[in-house]
């Protein structure tokens, strides 16, 4: 992974689209810590949209809809989840700048939270940014046994659904891998995201259900 020096010029969400259309992205040493850096991974995560695998387990929960899922109703709240620590995650990296201009993205239309509830409270969630036809994933958090892995699976099925190319995860990890992450190249990412930004993708908004969001994926895997 390469760290990138920080640039002289004021990030502005503006800014930040540039970068993620160029392949970096943003990140602060710390919650408390007021500077950020740009990284640029030598390997990239990324979850292949027509591989997208949903264990057992979990494919069962998401049908049987047990959490209510919505999109960008409480993008502010899903940050701020995002930003507390949580078991296995003592310290996170989003300070009150990452905040600042991620929200800003999302008055943009350009960041964007999918949620889980349940009994009307806002148990988990992810968010991350929409560019074309990718979608880089941020962060994500839950406060109930696998609220966040609902929402993810949610989130790829409208991926899917909408047209995407491309949902970018960074970096891999084991949580990510039941899923189907994969790491690439930077070469490798670079040619995904330049098919990613020459497509043109929707991600709605409707309700859809948890039978709906499988079928979704599996129409993908069909291609």
């Amino acid at each position: 992974m390469s760290q990138l020096d920080n640039i002289v010029l004021e990030i502005t969400p503006e800014v930040l689209l540039k970068a993620y259309a160029c392949g970096i992205f943003p990140m602060a040493e710390a919650a408390d810590d007021p500077g950020l850096f740009w990284i640029e991974p030598e390997r990239r995560g990324v979850l292949p949209l027509n591989q997208f695998h949903t264990p057992k387990r979990l494919a069962r929960l998401v049908r049987q809809d047990r959490f209510e899922v919505r999109v960008d109703t409480a993008f502010d709240e899903t940050l701020a989840g995002c930003a507390e620590p949580a078991d296995g995650r003592e310290r996170t990296w989003i300070n009150a700048r990452i905040r600042q201009l991620y929200y800003g993205l999302h008055t943009m239309g350009h960041a964007h939270s999918v949620e889980t509830w349940l009994n009307g409270e806002l148990v988990g969630g992810l968010y991350g940014v929409r560019l074309h036809g990718a979608f880089f994933g941020e962060s994500m958090f839950s406060t109930v046994r696998d609220a966040s892995k609902v929402a993810l699976v949610h989130l790829a099925a409208r991926l899917c659904a909408g047209g995407f190319r491309l949902l970018d995860a960074q970096f891999i990890t084991d949580h990510l891998s039941q899923f189907g992450a994969v790491e690439i190249s930077r070469r490798s990412y670079q040619s995904e995201l330049e098919a990613a930004l020459a497509t043109e993708a929707t991600l709605s908004r409707a309700p859809l259900t948890g039978a709906a969001a499988l079928e979704a994926l599996a129409a993908a895997k069909r291609g």
